[in-house]
């Protein structure tokens, strides 16, 4: 799903026809084509009712991808998001049930995020250890930290206001009112990542940390804050995933990580860092979501639903792998037709 071309010919066309295409242009054709193709085929699935289920079902991985997006360019990962989720929903059943107020349980819900992602960043930007042995330690940690505090227990009394507001709609368009906020968010990131210094950094990094350093990045200071950053929305994103539910459980959220990174590589993002978009991650989330919607409309399995995922995971790492060593031996084999012809 990458498309190879010469620097030589991508220099040579007009900037629209390089836009047209690009991997972001291909990603959203392909999902405008699935919703064209899901809606002809069920016919369940071309209606307001639909447009707010899907919408709702990938805020959650809409919101972690936008950190994560930044994070992979940058060179790192963080598997540890859905396990922090999960910690700050088991948080707020426990401080509902104390007899805390909602304002003050998102509060302190967001500073546990805070503070999940400052031990990750600490221990890789301040230690220097590697994201991936340190998350998935995280993973565990925090999802363990989630069953101690509120055991096998599910707090499932929160105040109606604050559910019906997460699961309201704009009229009947269908459309989730906390995707205002949402979108929000991905324009947040969007900026940060394409319009600002710190974005252009964070290629720079990805590509290479001496480089980076040469250019001026503060290495350290920049992935600490990246993974600040997946902690505080991810324990957003758990705040939403238990009211949305009305159910505060150690095991919210389980499994959301295999999504997010799915998403995001899908979506064009290298996972060997330096290479990304935020429009072509959103296209992504918006694919996988309406390609899991449609099969349970069709009441497909969830096991179904994650071997999907897995395996559009699988194609986002190795396609484009692929797709870089067709174009390298067609552009040899083209090389070599040139030479023969002038060295006979």
């Amino acid at each position: 799903m990458s498309t190879i071309v010469s620097p030589e010919k991508k220099a040579a066309r007009p900037r629209w026809q390089n836009a047209l295409l690009s991997r972001d242009a291909v990603m959203v054709a392909i999902l405008i084509a699935t919703i064209i193709t899901a809606s002809a085929m069920l016919p369940r699935f071309a209606s307001p009712l639909t447009v707010g289920f899907l919408l709702i079902d990938v805020i959650p991985v809409l919101l972690i991808a936008m950190p994560m997006t930044l994070v992979i360019i940058a060179g790192e990962i963080d598997l540890s998001v859905a396990s922090t989720a999960g910690l700050t929903s088991a948080l707020m059943g426990v401080l509902w049930q104390s007899g805390q107020s909602m304002v003050t349980i998102v509060v302190l819900g967001l500073i546990a995020g805070l503070l999940c992602g400052a031990l990750n960043g600490l221990l890789v930007a301040g230690l220097g250890l590697p994201s991936l042995a340190v998350t998935i330690g995280t993973l565990a940690l925090y999802r363990g930290l989630a069953l101690v505090t509120i055991g096998d227990d599910a707090v499932a009394d929160f105040p109606v206001e604050a559910t019906s507001f997460v699961t309201s709609k704009i009229g009947a368009t269908g459309i989730p009112v906390v995707m205002i906020g949402a979108l929000l968010i991905v324009l947040a990131y969007a900026v940060v990542l394409h319009m600002t210094p710190f974005g252009r950094g964070l290629f720079a990094l990805g590509f290479s940390t001496e480089a980076a350093k040469f250019v001026g990045v503060k290495v350290d200071r920049t992935k600490f804050w990246l993974f600040v950053g997946t902690g505080v929305v991810s324990a957003l994103a758990g705040i939403f995933w238990t009211l949305r539910y009305s159910s505060a459980r150690s095991d919210n959220a389980s499994g959301l990580e295999l999504a997010v990174v799915a998403a995001v590589l899908l979506g064009g993002v290298s996972i060997f860092g330096g290479r990304g978009t935020i429009l072509g991650v959103v296209s992504a989330v918006l694919l996988i979501g309406t390609v899991n919607y449609g099969l349970r409309l069709e009441r497909v399995s969830d096991v179904v639903l994650i071997i999907v995922t897995g395996a559009l995971l699988i194609i986002s790492v190795v396609g484009p792998r692929i797709a870089e060593g067709v174009a390298t031996r067609w552009r040899g084999r083209r090389l070599r037709a040139r030479v023969s012809p002038t060295s006979s």
